[in-house]
């Protein structure tokens, strides 16, 4: 299997990586027009000018430089899976293909996938969300790879057993004990890389895990989820991003949501940027809801 070309068709307006060469020999486009309205973004591989540079962009432009070869790995296929919070700044990844230099921007992997470890997404051969999940988690630093994986799986239908699975048909592959550390505390219904360091800080912390994306109802049939908390006790925690803040109409709702589980007897302990830099006072606060919750008659095994 091999990625896409990137060949163009026709003279209608490119929207998406293409291989230049290529494109001036269908008559695509113009030499004038490739170096006035396009930019290269790798040898002979060019974008339109204007254009935004993010993870998925720069996956397809990785695909069009293989001109059909190799297969998309990592960040790359984690792109093209609709993984959100990816940062723009890092390379393509690639593998499955013979040349040895990358040119900058982008990684060349010596990856050997199986073939039920590749499929095809938009006409690009890309490795599957659990081959994408098991080389980003043996891969990146701990915390990083906890935010990626969660990321990934909310944006498949994956689960952290499914990575654990295929990495059992990898035992000699280098970083599975990480991976496997890692994938102990993945959790998919992290909304956001916040949320995730915010449950790792409480996990690290020696609090018992929490749930994640916990559905309440009221009885006036309003629906509210939370990030994450302790159902039982009805102790719940939030991260409060810049949105809940600057939206009027956002902050109006989360003023009526948080009167509404007040009434229902729920704790929520809300938390910021500046509570996880510094985040003693935070785990206090957990700590002591989830005491008090206990001692008013309910019981959580283990907790301190």
């Amino acid at each position: 299997m091999s990625v896409g070309s990137g060949t163009v068709a026709g003279m209608g307006e490119i929207t998406r990586a293409f291989c230049g060469s290529r494109a001036l020999e269908a008559g695509s486009v113009s030499r004038w027009r490739l170096r006035s309205d396009y930019r290269p973004i790798y040898p002979d591989t060019y974008l339109p000018r204007g254009s935004d540079t993010d993870a998925r962009s720069k996956a397809l432009a990785a695909g069009c430089w293989a001109k059909g070869a190799g297969v998309l790995v990592g960040y790359s296929a984690a792109a093209l899976h609709n993984t959100l919070w990816l940062a723009d700044h890092l390379p393509a990844e690639i593998a499955g293909i013979a040349a040895t230099h990358a040119p900058p921007g982008l990684i060349i992997r010596r990856d050997v996938l199986a073939q039920d470890e590749i499929q095809l997404v938009e006409g690009v051969c890309v490795a599957t969300p659990a081959r994408t999940g098991l080389d980003l988690g043996r891969r990146l630093p701990f915390q990083r790879a906890v935010a990626v994986l969660d990321a990934l799986c909310r944006a498949t239908d994956i689960t952290p057993d499914d990575i654990a699975t295929l990495a059992d048909r990898h035992p000699g592959l280098r970083g599975i004990v990480s991976l496997r550390s890692v994938l102990r505390v993945v959790d998919g219904g992290a909304a956001s890389p916040q949320e995730t360091r915010t449950r790792l800080l409480l996990l690290q912390s020696g609090l018992p895990r929490p749930q994640t994306r916990i559905e309440v109802s009221t009885p006036d049939q309003a629906t509210y989820y939370l990030d994450m908390g302790w159902r039982q006790h009805k102790v719940a925690v939030e991260y409060d991003g810049v949105q809940r803040w600057v939206d009027r109409q956002q902050r109006h709702h989360d003023i009526d949501r948080l009167e509404a589980l007040d009434r229902l007897g729920w704790k929520v302990i809300r938390v910021s940027s500046a509570h996880l830099d510094a985040p003693r006072e935070l785990v206090a606060r957990v700590r002591g809801a989830l005491r008090r919750a206990c001692t008013n008659g309910g019981d959580m095994p283990g907790f301190p």
